[in-house]
């Protein structure tokens, strides 16, 4: 009888795990034909993460000497970046990845240590096979509807700051400070409704902080 049980939950485990890629599956298999339609070129910048980044829609325009791929899907976290590694990052051969995990995470009431621990594995999967490829790991933004948890965003970007601070090719992006207003709180005009996801205001500021890493 406990085999029976164990092996129901095995299955049902196999079977969680499972339709837990398969989220994100078509999505991510959606965008990678849009890529692969559009055209790219090995050692581009890529993009990834989730939907900060994946809604980004003049990010290309914005950078127009660069050449761009945007493989973010939305409402990813660090984790599952990690199951769909190959198809949204090393297939595409990149110089540069910017990658925009962790806010999801937090939400979800991930663990800072665990979300740290899938980031740097993303980190040595990507130099595992690309040991020159710059990473950038974009900090945690603030926002007006996660704002109660700001204590755990800048822990998380504190442990992010400290981790590219001791490995090699591993940059920290940091645009919490500039979105935020005087009194220390996120600008209200650079979010949409949700007071989540940022407008065309706010992705210019963006453009300010990632142009030096652009370069």
């Amino acid at each position: 009888m406990k085999k029976l049980i164990s092996a129901f939950v095995l299955a049902f485990l196999v079977q969680f795990t499972f339709a837990q890629e398969l989220a994100f599956q078509d999505e991510v298999n959606r965008r990678a034909t849009e890529i692969d339609d559009t055209g790219w070129d090995k050692g581009s910048v890529v993009f990834t993460g989730s939907s900060s980044v994946r809604m980004w829609k003049n990010l290309q325009d914005q950078f127009p000497d660069v050449a761009i791929i945007n493989s973010a899907f939305g409402g990813s976290t660090a984790d599952q970046l990690l199951m769909h590694l190959d198809k949204t990052v090393l297939q595409y051969e990149p110089s540069k990845v910017f990658i925009y995990e962790g806010d999801n995470d937090i939400n979800s009431g991930q663990e800072i240590s665990d979300i740290m621990g899938n980031l740097d594995e993303l980190v040595t999967k990507i130099h595992a096979k690309y040991p020159n490829t710059i990473v950038n790991l974009i900090a945690a933004k603030p926002s007006p509807s996660r704002w109660e948890k700001k204590t755990s965003y800048l822990a998380l970007n504190d442990l992010i700051r400290q981790y590219a601070t001791t490995h090699d090719n591993v940059h920290i992006v940091n645009v919490w400070d500039i979105m935020l207003d005087d009194s220390g709180k996120p600008k209200a005009d650079i979010f949409l409704e949700d007071n989540l996801h940022m407008n065309e205001k706010g992705y210019e500021l963006w453009k300010e902080i990632f142009t030096p890493f652009m370069k």
